[in-house]
């Protein structure tokens, strides 16, 4: 009784080996997606986030920024659950601007122009 049951284990785990190629590997093959992925446009990563700060304003306000690395990009939010406002600039030093608005300053001290409001000095 026993006979049967390892001929049916050992073909059962012959199975799996069956299927498989025996193709020797080859070490220094060339990768078929080479050619494209040199082809292909670099891609540049985003800036990791320097500073997450809430600021208060001359008018009393709270604003909540993000500052990331290479200062040339910074996440306005007027509300704390708020949806960002991407501020950018061409180049670090640059005032970081978006549809009305302007930001200037390190996340101890900003200078900020909201639509419709003068520009106010915000600080940590």
């Amino acid at each position: 009784m026993t006979k049967p049951l390892l001929l049916a284990a050992a073909a059962l785990l012959a199975l799996p080996l069956a299927a498989c190629e025996n193709k020797p590997i080859v070490q220094g093959a060339e990768d078929p997606l080479k050619e494209a992925a040199d082809k292909a446009p670099k891609v540049e990563l985003p800036p990791a986030i320097k500073a997450t700060v809430t600021l208060r304003c001359k008018d009393n306000s709270l604003v909540y920024i993000e500052f990331f690395a290479g200062d040339k990009l910074a996440n306005l939010r007027t509300e704390k659950d708020g949806a960002p406002i991407r501020l950018t600039a061409e180049k670090a030093g640059d005032p970081l601007i978006a549809d009305g608005y302007s930001l200037k300053g390190t996340p101890q001290l900003v200078t900020l122009a909201q639509p419709g409001k003068p520009a106010q000095s915000c600080k940590a």
